[in-house]
């Protein structure tokens, strides 16, 4: 994944942000040497931005598509209110193994309940209201996902979408040489949702992209 901002801003940033509790780094660092694609993991400052939207939101229930080693649930976990709880669920159970371990090890162990298998499939069997839909999974199934979660949605409740700028290759002209698959995916999904009259959106240049969606307020 190519920087979406220029690394030595990012780094500003994350030096002049709240650091995050020595348990995520451990966590980084396992999923750096143990996993094939590090990557996919949110990275300091949007786990630490994770954490602050939870902080403002206080969500009773939050989904999230796409545990992979846990280093985002566990960011979601640790602002929660009393009683809040976490769905977070992956198909992989290699990742899930690293994400059980340390969540297992963390204080936050029975506010995040793990869920194998295809997320659709998870996203069928929940009731909600989901009060945080956080989506950062296979990207083919990101619109699948967004049009099961919206009717799920709590009034007030809020999702995030990851990966949206897929490191800048949704941009109109961008290098023929850089764009791949999973490219008109991402544009289509991007577009879908500045078009969903139901919603309204923000997108942020923040690491890969992020997309906050809510419920539009004149409707």
């Amino acid at each position: 994944m190519s920087d979406i901002v220029d690394a030595r801003i990012e780094e500003y940033a994350v030096a002049h942000s709240t650091p995050e509790p020595a348990r995520f780094a451990a966590l980084a660092e396992e999923t750096r040497t143990a996993t094939s694609s590090p990557g996919m993991m949110v990275g300091t400052l949007e786990g630490r931005f994770l954490s602050f939207l939870v902080s403002m939101l206080r969500p009773r229930l939050v989904l999230e598509v796409g545990t992979f080693t846990g280093y985002s649930a566990l960011s979601m976990a640790e602002s929660l209110p009393p009683g809040g709880r976490i769905v977070t669920c992956d198909i992989s159970e290699e990742h899930v193994a690293i994400a059980r371990r340390h969540i297992d090890a963390s204080p936050y162990a029975d506010r995040i309940e793990i869920r194998v298998g295809p997320a659709i499939e998870t996203l069928r069997s929940l009731d909600g209201p989901f009060d945080l839909a956080f989506i950062d999974a296979d990207k083919p199934g990101y619109l699948d996902y967004y049009e099961a979660i919206v009717p799920k949605l709590a009034p007030e409740g809020v999702i995030a979408v990851d990966n949206v700028l897929w490191s800048g290759r949704v941009v109109e002209g961008a290098p023929p040489e850089e764009v791949d698959t999973m490219t008109p995916v991402l544009r289509r999904f991007n577009d879908h949702v500045l078009a969903d009259d139901r919603m309204e959106c923000v997108m942020l240049p923040l690491r890969d992209g992020v997309t906050l969606v809510r419920r539009r307020k004149d409707r």
